[in-house]
């Protein structure tokens, strides 16, 4: 018969290997969800923009049917062609030019000022506070 042996405990080497391969296990994981998320974001992000540009067609496809159906009232209130479209055409332009004093307020601060603001380490401005 022959002594049953006793298992070897485990050495420095054996468990800082261990240790390793657990972290490099643990990056790989880690990895793999940063990859899947973004895919799933990517994929998200694909479906808003679809989305939002079907909803524009719909918007714009309503606006037109709107001022189509207003050159037709007054076509029936013996308005002439001219005047009409050119009351149309004034809709539009007014649309357009509302638009656009919307977007010059949008554009009063320029982007990745609180980040810039932050990497400095100044304050935030007081009118900014809430």
């Amino acid at each position: 018969m022959t002594p049953e042996r006793a298992p070897r405990s485990a050495g420095l080497g054996d468990l800082l290997g261990r240790l390793l391969g657990e972290a490099r296990q643990l990056v790989a994981d880690y990895a793999q969800l940063a990859v899947l998320d973004a895919r799933r974001s990517a994929l998200q992000l694909t479906w808003l923009l679809s989305c939002g540009l079907v909803v524009a067609v719909l918007v714009v496809s309503a606006w037109l049917a709107l001022v189509v159906a207003g050159i037709a009232w007054l076509l029936a209130e013996r308005v002439s062609w001219p005047a009409a479209l050119a009351i149309g055409a004034a809709l539009n332009v007014a649309g357009a030019a509302a638009l656009l004093w919307w977007m010059r307020h949008l554009l009063v601060e320029k982007p990745f000022t609180a980040l810039l603001r932050q990497l400095k380490g100044e304050e935030r401005p007081a009118d900014e506070r809430s």
